[in-house]
């Protein structure tokens, strides 16, 4: 059995020698291949196409309708006309005709300003689209980052699990070493054995663990989740971040607090519009008319018009049933939840930013205690080796200072990597990601 767990070890550390030599992606890399193929990013620019498309004269109804019909039609029809004088006159199967082109032009030229406002409303709403797909790329960038260092903490804690088995495989060989010259125990190896194979499956986890990590980060860049890549393994924290010019940055920056100042503007813009139905509508009119028609029982057997028509039209809204006050109530009552909702929302970024700078702070501290930890424990651990070979020590001491720094290692890189999450959502909830990294 312990043949077999030392074979699948060689195959894992051939893998992990074959890994090295694949592909080294880098951070700008994968934020480059995430801009370029994200769905998020690709639908939010499709949006701000939509949006830009939309935010036009014609669509806030400043332009004039102009439309054209034609109708050509006909009837078969038995008639009987008696006159007061004569015998009665019988047409069997009289057809009439008729052939209709008219083109009418209609221009509402005023409106009670309801045009302006709806056309600075679809300016807004392009503004909002363009905020939204800002907040896409911010969001997918930041994604990409905290991907792109999980797979570096994992890589690290792979190297630490390694290490770990190679103490155990040492400590085995002393073990039977002893046994042999008669100066160990069968116990201790069977110890020693059971440790090497509890840190082979940790191993094993750990690895499994990068793979998904690498799958995740391949699924935001959109490319085969099956192609493997190694990352750069620092974890480095910008350290320089300072509270009062994030504060300042999310005030302007901030996504959230931006689409809700535009959600203001509209409602605003809203009433604006309704209002307008209070003014008179003006509109000029003018239109072209030919007609041909045939008749054979009619005075006229033949019938043929054009000519053009022309005219102003005004009319204004006297009572529609109170709709119009109970309009203009709603519209201010979305102002006032439109201000509410600005307000939250600065709120809510001012607490996240808030809870993430402590969150930063705390980790560089800990970042700190934590290499302290690290050293402390590899020194802890190279003494008790030390000791192990001269037999001073019980193998139990020996597995407690593996644990102790194999502990030691993985505090230390969770903590770098919860440092760079505080400093990701810092940057992203102050909309100051950087693109190109």
């Amino acid at each position: 059995m312990i043949k077999k767990i030392k074979l699948l070890v060689l195959l894992v550390s051939i893998f992990s020698m074959a890994v090295k030599a694949q592909e080294k992606l880098t951070l700008q890399e994968a934020i480059t291949i995430a801009m370029q193929n994200n769905y998020d990013i690709k639908i939010g620019k499709n949006n701000v196409t939509i949006a830009k498309n939309n935010a036009n004269i014609g669509n806030a109804g400043m332009l004039p309708n102009l439309a054209a019909t034609y109708s050509n039609g006909g009837s078969i029809q038995n008639t009987r006309q008696t006159p007061a004088t004569g015998a009665d006159r019988v047409i069997t199967g009289a057809r009439s005709t008729n052939n209709d082109i008219d083109a009418d032009l209609n221009w509402t030229i005023f409106d009670g300003f309801t045009m302006f406002a709806n056309y600075d409303r679809l300016k807004e709403l392009q503004k909002q689209g363009e905020i939204n797909s800002r907040l896409a790329i911010l969001t997918t960038v930041s994604d990409v980052i905290t991907a792109y260092y999980d797979v570096a903490r994992q890589q690290k804690l792979v190297i630490a699990a390694d290490s770990a088995i190679d103490i155990s495989v040492f400590r085995e060989k002393i073990a039977k070493t002893k046994l042999q010259l008669g100066r160990g125990s069968k116990l201790d190896v069977l110890t020693a054995q059971v440790d090497y194979n509890t840190d082979t499956s940790n191993y094993l986890q750990q690895k499994n663990a990068l793979q998904v990590a690498k799958v995740r980060l391949n699924q935001l860049m959109v490319r085969n989740v099956n192609l493997t890549f190694s990352v750069d393994n620092n974890i480095d924290t910008d350290q320089s971040l300072v509270y009062s010019e994030l504060a300042e940055l999310s005030a302007k920056q901030n996504p959230n607090v931006q689409n809700a100042f535009i959600n203001q503007r509209v409602a605003a813009l809203n009433l604006k519009a309704i209002k307008g139905a209070r003014y008179p509508v003006v509109s000029l009119n003018s239109g072209y008319s030919r007609n041909n028609s045939t008749s054979p029982t009619g005075f006229n057997q033949k019938f043929a018009a054009n000519g053009f028509t022309y005219g102003l039209t005004a009319s204004l809204n006297l009572f529609n049933g109170f709709l119009q006050r109970q309009n203009e109530r709603n519209a201010k009552i979305e102002i006032e939840n439109s201000t509410l909702n600005l307000d939250k929302a600065k709120l809510d970024v001012s607490t996240q930013l808030l809870t993430a700078y402590q969150n930063y702070s705390t980790y560089l501290d800990l970042v700190k205690l934590e290499q302290r930890n690290v050293d402390i424990a590899k020194e802890n651990l190279d003494i008790t080796l030390a000791k192990y070979r001269l037999g001073s020590i019980a193998p139990l001491e020996l597995r407690e200072a593996q644990r102790n720094s194999i502990d030691a290692q993985n505090r230390f890189i969770e903590i770098q990597y919860q440092a760079k999450l505080a400093e990701i959502t810092l940057k992203e909830i102050s909309g100051n990601i950087n693109l190109s990294n």
